[in-house]
């Protein structure tokens, strides 16, 4: 990690602006780019913060970021667009979004085992295993749920199923 201020012209940016540049291995996966040099990547930030180390600077943006993906994934779960006319019913929606936005977040730490599943979007989420068909049956006063056999992701959601009933009880 490395600051390039003082070897770029800044002078059309305002003033006290900051360069720091990373060298990193992509994520498992990753595309990679045609300027990617034995493997690794290089990715800038720029920051108007004058004081601060530098490892302190890229903690804080890399958690902007993540900040930034939760905010997203809210907009796709609800929070686009207001559906209410009142004021308090949109505060109770913006809640219900919060609600689910939890849900999947603790869900996708929780329950689900597979690293590609536990980084889906709520899209993809809603598609492989929410639409999963599902009925629930009683016999000999026990509850049960049948899932689709048939379901391309039916394993990953029962193994979550199964992980969340292993948990022990909140105390």
């Amino acid at each position: 990690m490395t600051e390039l201020t003082g070897l770029l012209d800044l002078s059309s940016w305002p003033k006290g602006m900051r360069v720091i540049v990373r060298k990193e291995r992509p994520h498992p996966g990753a595309q990679l780019r045609f300027t990617d040099r034995d493997g690794l990547r290089l990715t800038a930030f720029v920051t108007n913060t004058r004081r601060g180390q530098l490892p302190d600077l890229e903690l804080r943006h890399r958690r902007r970021a993540r900040c930034e993906d939760r905010i997203r994934t809210a907009k796709v779960t609800g929070l686009q667009n207001l559906p209410l006319h009142g004021f308090d019913q949109n505060r109770i929606w913006l809640a219900l979004v919060q609600l689910a936005c939890e849900l999947i977040a603790w869900m996708q730490m929780l329950a689900l085992t597979d690293v590609a599943a536990r980084r889906w979007e709520p899209k993809r989420l809603r598609l492989r295993l929410l639409s999963i068909a599902g009925r629930v049956a009683r016999h000999a006063r026990r509850v049960r749920l049948r899932l689709a056999a048939t379901a391309p992701d039916i394993d990953v959601l029962v193994a979550g199923l199964n992980r969340l009933e292993a948990l022990p009880a909140p105390a």
